[in-house]
């Protein structure tokens, strides 16, 4: 491929290889069951039972791949690595381009429910004035990406590539971003790298830690914030843990069994979610299983857990970046149930141009996906006196 060309990405996962997967499905041999009545030893065998039934006898992966299809996915050459991602372009010809950055364990599905919005806001009786141009990109070893076959594709490597990305599609002298999870770590990694053409971006999750300092002077809702953060960091980040040391271990699991992968997945929605314990409260099975089938249909399951390998290799989310705070106009979404919260005040100490704060209503880890119409005001405050 050259290194420039733009193709169009046409998805049609071979017949054979959902069969295959029916196959192994119909084979899996569960764990016995938790000895306890929640879910504080895991994903409950109950959950898991039910889901690889329903994943068997009643999901439509074709649905979702003509849901992709239909948004525009292309792939293109950047830094050694085939790159996949939607671009939705708005038919209004003074949109903004919003880079949109996924996390783990998610994917470019995640923005399924605002991408419309978003390109469309007059469909939504907003104004032309409050459209964007959506580019989504798979990270690398993500989905439909390359996977890298060498070390150092960690967060200031993929801002790069987005960097190049944007400047391949012409977007370089007006764009933006948006992320959450670790697509807030690129999001931040670009920031600091301040490219051309770059006016702000939107944020729904903040990757830094807080300091001794703050938490002896903390307020009682940011008393609160660290309780909240203490409890995920002591009893709901194993996967962290695992995927930042040993990624290939975990990975033959993750390649070789689909309820093993799923289960992997599964524990992020039912944890982080914003009806933490209960994943389908918020969730529907399709759309979990959605994101697991772009892990499974891909082999990413390794290749995905090794970006927090490299970013423990590397220190830390802001290793080997320029210290200091990030000064480009930032705008924030904390909703409730993120586990791990910043305050407005702790975020000012960072992003010396915030210009947007909102706390939600509801909701947690996975703002696209559970606060959809939340998300987007958001994003349109945030960039209204940015464009």
């Amino acid at each position: 491929m050259s290194d420039t060309l733009v193709s169009p990405f046409h998805l049609a996962v071979p017949e054979a290889q959902l069969l295959d997967l029916q196959d192994r499905l119909a084979r899996t041999r569960f764990p016995d069951r938790e000895t306890v009545s929640d879910t504080s030893q895991g994903v409950r065998l109950s959950s898991m039972e039910a889901l690889c039934e329903h994943w068997r006898t009643r999901y439509d992966w074709r649905a979702t791949e003509a849901w992709l299809n239909a948004t525009g996915q292309f792939t293109t050459h950047i830094d050694g690595l085939d790159i996949h991602f939607l671009h939705a372009r708005s038919p209004h010809a003074d949109a903004l381009p919003l880079v949109m950055c996924h996390g783990w364990p998610g994917s470019v599905l995640e923005f399924r429910k605002v991408v419309s919005s978003l390109t469309h806001p007059t469909a939504q009786a907003s104004e032309p004035a409050q459209a964007f141009h959506v580019i989504a990109p798979s990270m690398p070893g993500f989905g439909f990406s390359g996977k890298p076959v060498d070390t150092g594709w960690g967060l200031p490597r993929i801002a790069d590539a987005w960097i190049a990305l944007v400047r391949r599609l012409g977007y370089g002298d007006r764009w933006a971003l948006q992320g959450g999870d670790l697509g807030a770590g690129v999001c931040d990694a670009i920031a600091r790298k301040r490219p051309a053409g770059l006016v702000g971006m939107h944020l729904n999750f903040a990757m830094f830690m807080t300091t001794p300092g703050e938490a002896a002077e903390a307020t009682p809702e940011e008393k609160m914030m660290l309780k909240d953060a203490g409890h995920f960091w002591d009893r709901l980040s194993g996967y962290a843990k695992v995927q930042s040391t040993r990624p290939q271990t975990i990975g033959y699991a993750l390649a070789d069994s689909p309820m093993g992968l799923a289960a992997w997945i599964y524990a992020m929605f039912q944890d982080t979610g914003g009806t933490p314990g209960d994943a389908e409260a918020t969730f529907s099975r399709d759309e979990i299983l959605d994101h697991v089938m772009m892990y499974w249909l891909t082999d990413s399951g390794a290749s995905a857990a090794r970006l927090y390998w490299e970013l423990a290799s590397a220190g830390g989310p802001a290793g080997g970046q320029p210290p200091g705070p990030i000064t480009i106009p930032s705008g924030f979404t904390m909703l409730p149930k993120e586990h791990v919260r910043k305050s407005r005040r702790w975020l000012e100490r960072r992003y010396t141009g915030l210009v947007y704060f909102n706390e939600g209503a509801a909701g947690g880890h996975f703002a696209a996906m559970e606060q959809p119409d939340t998300l987007v005001a958001d994003i349109r405050k945030t960039f209204a006196t940015l464009r």
